[in-house]
């Protein structure tokens, strides 16, 4: 049964980390079909991982070299997902508090890979959107339900089943994530699936949205500016969110993925205050 990834042990908190800033760096320069195609090798990972349990404990077991690890990552993902096993390799070197959280963590990447696909596209709205009116469909049509949960439809049959369905009224990164959602739901009931996925999203999303403190407004020509360069430091079009706080003086602060560029006059002070209390 999948977790959250916040209900996982503190090691495996600290190694999820380090995954969602190693898929940012395993993203960066690449186009959108790129990174569909890295997405789907992902889950092809995924399914791969999850059907095998020697192989989950293999690549966590901590007790064992990481040049062994990477190897065996190597040779079981050289075909089936090439551009994905330096990710991969990445993961294997990190330690998990339990194999399964390792496996867990992949699909919250392979997710927010698709998610940045559409962000790309400018479609990231639309997919939240209509991951959203996918699940109000479900817990209407109990009918469609029970088929998409139950074990008379084969993985590719859901996914034919979907692509039938939805196909055509969906963006072409929802019909993807729904065909992946569909065929994967690794023991949890197909509601609680399209949480996770609607939940993932929203974490790529939230990852690509820039804070920005201020004393003043700034011109559209500044927003652009900034929105340009964080673009270009993590590899995706960004969002910028801009809060007015005159107690901070001036200069900005920007706060995103995991980062926070602190540079108005207050923390200025505050750091001579107690460079001079030192």
């Amino acid at each position: 049964m999948t977790r959250e990834l916040t209900e996982m042990g503190g090691t495996s908190r600290q190694a999820i980390l380090a995954a969602r800033s190693a898929l940012d760096l395993a993203l960066k320069g690449k186009s959108e079909s790129e990174i569909a195609r890295f997405a789907s090798e992902l889950f092809t990972a995924l399914s791969a991982l999850d059907s095998s349990t020697p192989l989950r404990r293999s690549i966590t077991d901590v007790a064992r070299d990481e040049k062994d690890k990477a190897k065996l990552v190597s040779e079981v993902f050289s075909k089936g997902a090439p551009s994905v096993s330096g990710l991969l390799i990445e993961l294997s070197a990190l330690k998990w508090s339990k194999p399964n959280d390792l496996v867990d963590t992949l699909e919250h990447l392979a997710v927010e890979a698709e998610a940045s696909a559409a962000n790309l596209s400018g479609e990231l709205d639309r997919l939240e959107e209509e991951l959203f009116a996918f699940s109000r469909i479900v817990s209407g049509d109990n009918e469609l339900r029970q088929a998409l949960s139950s074990n008379a439809y084969s993985a590719e049959g859901k996914r034919v089943l979907v692509a039938k369905l939805f196909g055509g009224k969906v963006s072409q990164v929802t019909g993807r994530m729904l065909g992946h959602l569909v065929s994967g739901l690794r023991g949890r009931n197909l509601e609680s699936t399209i949480e996770f996925y609607i939940k993932a999203t929203a974490a790529r999303r939230n990852r690509m949205i820039a804070v920005v403190t201020t004393a003043v407004a700034i011109s559209d020509q500044q927003r652009e500016k900034l929105a340009a360069t964080l673009a270009a430091k993590i590899g995706q079009p960004v969002r910028l969110n801009i809060e007015i706080d005159p107690s901070v003086i001036g200069g900005i602060s920007v706060r995103f993925a995991d980062e926070l560029i602190d540079a108005t006059i207050v923390n200025r002070l505050a750091d001579a205050s107690r460079a001079l209390a030192g």
